[in-house]
């Protein structure tokens, strides 16, 4: 629970704060860019919500957070919505992509989506693209939209609590074998190089650099949505994708390959695990990345 005696400086005066526990990790200003906002150390409350809409919008924020380090009064805490996570991102022939909220400190409060399947041929139910923190409200909710058939770990950093959420739904995980000892218990290891399709509309791709086993999962063959862990993700403030050789933790020079692997998708929705996501229209994607990498080749 945030301390109002360690409420940062930072923070306008209102009733919602962020305190010094805060870890930095962009949960709560990639929710809510409205009212939170990165300080380069730590978040900060930019804007005091106003209104039932936006409250409710910064509540959700404070449930996210993975370690309780936004604050606000009792008398507005408990109006937290029961039903916020998971929230819709967008509609997909695929598949409907919620993102799950409710961080984990694990993962240093990465993101994780699920997307919510058709029935059809492979893996024909929910699917799970990285682990959230094991929350009893959000498994009630993933329930009623059709529980979990699989469990996709994008790499070694986001597996938080994949195993009570594995248990709890009998779901089987994936990861990559090079990754395989941050999930010991996973039913099914990717090999190698190629990519994995799950079902028609859900594929693996190993793109190894940020680390050994790092995995995207793309939805769709149109318009698609890339599920990219912490190899890419949006920069907002330039503008740009990022694939960023500071938090690189194998090998640079296999990530930017990796990058190359990813220009013919058509991508429509970049959703990473850390930074923020973005919408691209039809023919931005491969500009973009072309881009990006210009820029990580020094270009």
């Amino acid at each position: 629970m945030a301390r109002s005696d360690q409420r940062l400086s930072a923070n306008v005066a209102g009733p919602f704060f962020v305190d010094a526990s805060c870890i930095d990790c962009g949960t709560c200003w990639q929710w809510d860019p409205e009212h939170f906002a990165p300080t380069g150390t730590t978040s900060r409350v930019q804007r005091q919500p106003q209104g039932e809409e936006e409250i409710r919008c910064a509540l959700l924020a404070l449930q996210a957070c993975p370690v309780a380090a936004i604050g606000a009064p009792p008398e507005l805490v408990r109006h937290t919505p029961a039903d916020g996570f998971p929230a819709l991102i967008t509609r997909h022939d695929g598949g409907d992509v919620y993102y799950c909220g409710w961080a984990s400190r694990r993962s240093f409060g990465a993101s994780s989506w699920l997307v919510v399947r058709p029935g059809g041929h492979g893996i024909s139910g929910n699917v799970l693209i990285d682990s959230p923190r094991w929350s009893l409200p959000l498994a009630r909710r993933i329930a009623e939209l059709g529980g979990l058939a699989a469990i996709v770990l994008s790499h070694r950093d986001d597996v938080a609590d994949h195993a009570r959420w594995a248990e709890h739904f009998g779901a089987p995980r994936w990861i990559h074998a090079a990754d395989a000892d941050a999930a010991p218990g996973a039913e099914h290891l990717v090999e190698g190089r190629e990519p994995v399709a799950l079902n028609p509309d859900l594929t693996l791709i190993p793109t190894p650099g940020h680390t050994a086993g790092s995995m995207v999962a793309v939805l769709g063959q149109r318009a698609q949505v890339l599920f990219s862990g912490d190899h890419l993700w949006w920069q907002p403030v330039q503008g740009e994708v990022v694939a960023s050789r500071r938090y690189c933790w194998w090998n640079w020079e296999e990530q930017v390959r990796s990058v190359e692997r990813l220009l013919d998708l058509d991508v429509a929705w970049l959703l990473p695990g850390h930074g923020d996501r973005h919408a691209f229209a039809h023919g931005e994607w491969r500009a973009a990345l072309t881009r990006t990498l210009s820029l990580a080749k020094g270009g």
